[in-house]
């Protein structure tokens, strides 16, 4: 099966200044990275802020230009941004924002900021667009009187859900999901997360899940990937993923999430705060943090590789360690 979109060795480089005069100092956001997502799945992107999480998440919809690399999108590339034919494809990618808040006009109704992909891409008759928005809001829990509301007048749980019912009215095939439940409360996290869920088996979305929350991540991604400084350092099933972590970093991250009922034992503590992406380390990046790191980590950078199960690792002691297979 052709993936819905495929990346390959995607590079995202902002060039900084400090100070008027300061000379630009190169920062890779996104460093080589590659990765599928299938039709209907779900793929989780995990990581530390500042990982490259969110910058990965606009350029797989051409939001953001790669110096490098490439993404298809239905096995076709994607179109240069801002012409006819990547306009085209916008009502079959959509970005759910983290700031519902922020996402929504608050001079605009509700109703009509649901409705404004069925206008833009014209997908109805402006006739039938009331009765399309109704179905939408009742899809992810509004009801019809909210319609003509604003944004102010609703909860954070009710905006968030205004804002994934804009996504879905043109009936995309891929949603970006960037932070989407990170400003909620635990309770409303929970009831939107299981909603989202509910809509994309039964819409046969897919989904790219980006957040720092790996309890949320691993409800509801089939897939995790996980980010350092612009890389990817391990990718597998969510159940492998939260199973048995391979990577020293994933097994930091997996090691923090609290499960109900038993003490947090065992927990991975990482030392420092990750490096200045403007002054990468050498070799591995994740080296300066590790508590496994060899001198071979210190000079070279380890490739991503698989290690047997569908699991790829970018780590020289876990391909030391395992029989790596090409990935």
């Amino acid at each position: 099966m052709t993936p819905l979109i495929e990346a390959r060795d995607l590079v995202r480089i902002y060039q900084i200044r400090r100070g008027l005069f300061g000379r630009p100092t190169p920062v890779r956001a996104v460093d080589g990275v590659s990765l599928s997502v299938m039709p209907g799945e779900t793929l989780g992107i995990v990581g530390e802020s500042g990982s490259g999480k969110s910058t990965l998440g606009r350029m797989l919809l051409g939001i953001d230009d790669a110096q490098e690399g490439s993404v298809r999108f239905q096995g076709q590339p994607m179109p240069a941004r801002h012409t006819v034919e990547w306009r085209g494809l916008r009502a079959k990618m959509q970005l759910v924002f983290q700031d519902p808040l922020a996402a929504l006009d608050r001079r605009v109704t509700i109703a009509n900021q649901i409705a404004e992909p069925l206008e833009i891409h014209r997908l109805i008759p402006r006739e039938h667009q009331g009765s399309r928005v109704t179905e939408l809001m009742r899809a992810v829990g509004l009801r019809e009187d909210q319609a003509d509301r604003y944004p102010h007048e609703l909860s954070g749980g009710q905006r968030q859900r205004a804002v994934i019912a804009r996504a879905l009215a043109s009936r995309p095939k891929l949603l970006v999901c960037d932070e989407p439940v990170s400003a909620l409360d635990v309770s409303i996290q929970a009831q939107v997360v299981n909603m989202m869920r509910d809509l994309q088996e039964s819409n046969g979305i897919a989904m790219v899940f980006i957040s720092h929350d790996l309890k949320v991540v691993r409800n509801i991604a089939d897939r995790v990937a996980v980010m350092y400084l612009g890389r990817i350092v391990e990718e597998a099933s969510s159940d492998a993923i939260f199973r048995a972590p391979q990577h020293p970093y994933t097994k930091a991250l997996v090691s923090s999430v609290p499960i109900p009922g038993k003490p947090l034992e065992g927990r991975v503590i990482l030392q420092g705060e990750p490096p200045n992406p403007a002054k990468r380390p050498s070799g591995c990046a994740f080296h300066p943090r590790c508590p496994l790191a060899r001198d071979i980590c210190r000079s070279v950078v380890p490739e991503l590789l698989g290690i047997g199960e569908g699991r790829t690792a970018a780590c020289h002691v876990v391909a030391g360690e395992t029989t790596p297979v090409a990935a």
